[in-house]
């Protein structure tokens, strides 16, 4: 359970950002602002404390703390295999020979899907092993192409690492002959890949960015190590203040995955992702600690239905699969939405049908 003082502590240490100018400025800078911004910062440590004591004060809780631990002791023991470059395993995803019913199933029903490739990207001071039952899993589901990258465990600036990511993307594009691929992101992953996709122009190339566990609004253990890297986590850093700018026409879908039982992201809210440009869907897992969330079959399973069901534009094609939220609609779609039968799904440029924009982008896994 995180402690609630030490958490104060750190929060006490997060810099303010700079005023505005003008009266607004003399306002927020003055006493009455001070006291209203520490007001918030005791509410956050509070609401934060009461969420963890929930998570873990349960059965499902104390299980989930056990895997965690289970998974950290096996992972371990793994982590040496992961060290090693990933060997060329590709399979012909347009044959159905040696494919079991479930692969057979989704190579015949979306081609493009299955042979769409994935790229994982591993967490800080990690590498790909993290993603031994993850990998597997998206193969068994049909997946041809669930590749892994290592980056250096020494690296110490978010922004060259993605700098990396994406010439690595571009190889992989090159050779799988796919103009955009799936990016899925667990802890700093997600974030590295996120700058690339906001910032670097990687929307044209990432359709679908899965994270799990990632600090979209910064964590405050990052104050513990004073690292370069961990100075770019912490909440209000300019990295966080980069990429909060506005990203209009982004392309890229989000998934984002985050749990009350994340020991590693305080308060565990901000693994959540909330930007007005992009569109992204947040899903809580319950009682799944940091490390533990790439071994979950229901996200494994979660993962796979959501990039199976994908059309080109983002949005879902199959009903009952939560939809993405994007940005707000322009007059011509609002107009075209109206004209729409009310009750009656919409169709997508298949045929297929499309889902109604959520009026909640947040639901419970």
């Amino acid at each position: 359970m995180a402690d609630p003082s030490g958490t104060a502590r750190a929060l006490s240490a997060v810099p303010a950002r700079p005023p505005a100018s003008g009266p607004v400025g003399r306002l927020l800078s003055g006493p009455r602002g001070r006291a209203a911004a520490a007001a918030r910062r005791t509410r956050s440590v509070a609401d934060g404390a009461a969420l963890t004591a929930r998570s873990v004060l349960t059965p499902a809780g104390l299980a989930g703390i056990a895997v965690e631990a289970a998974w950290c002791a096996a992972h371990l023991a793994v982590y040496p295999l992961g060290v090693l470059g990933e060997r060329n395993a590709e399979r012909n995803t347009y044959g159905l020979e040696g494919l079991a019913p479930m692969q057979r199933g989704l190579v015949i029903g979306d081609v493009e899907a299955a042979g769409t490739p994935i790229l994982l990207v591993h967490g800080m001071v990690d590498n790909r092993s993290i993603f031994t039952v993850l990998r597997r899993g998206l193969r068994r589901r049909g997946f041809g192409r669930v590749l892994s990258t290592n980056y250096s465990p020494a690296t110490n600036d978010v922004r060259t690492t993605a700098a990396d990511l994406a010439a690595q993307v571009e190889v992989l594009v090159a050779e799988s002959g796919y103009e955009r691929i799936h990016v899925v992101g667990h802890s700093l992953g997600g974030l590295i890949a996120r700058y690339y996709v906001q910032r670097l122009g990687g929307d044209e190339r990432v359709h679908t960015l899965v994270t799990m566990g990632t600090p979209h609004a910064g964590t405050l253990p990052a104050y513990l190590w004073p690292a370069e890297l961990c100075r770019q986590l912490r909440p209000g850093s300019d990295l966080y203040a980069e990429l909060e700018q506005p990203a209009p026409g982004c392309r890229t879908r989000f998934i984002v995955y985050w749990s009350d039982l994340d020991q590693m992201i305080v308060p565990k809210r901000n693994a959540r992702l909330d930007h007005p440009d992009i569109a992204r869907r947040n899903i809580l897992v319950r009682s799944v600690g940091h490390m533990s969330l790439p071994i979950q079959p229901r996200l494994a399973r979660e993962i796979s239905d959501a990039l199976s069901q994908l059309h080109a534009d983002g949005s879902t094609m199959t009903q009952g699969v939560t939809p993405l939220v994007a940005a707000p609609p322009t007059s011509r779609a609002r107009k075209r939405s109206r004209t729409a039968p009310p009750g009656r799904a919409r169709t997508g440029p298949t045929g297929k049908s499309v889902d109604r924009p959520a009026a909640s982008h947040e639901r419970d896994l």
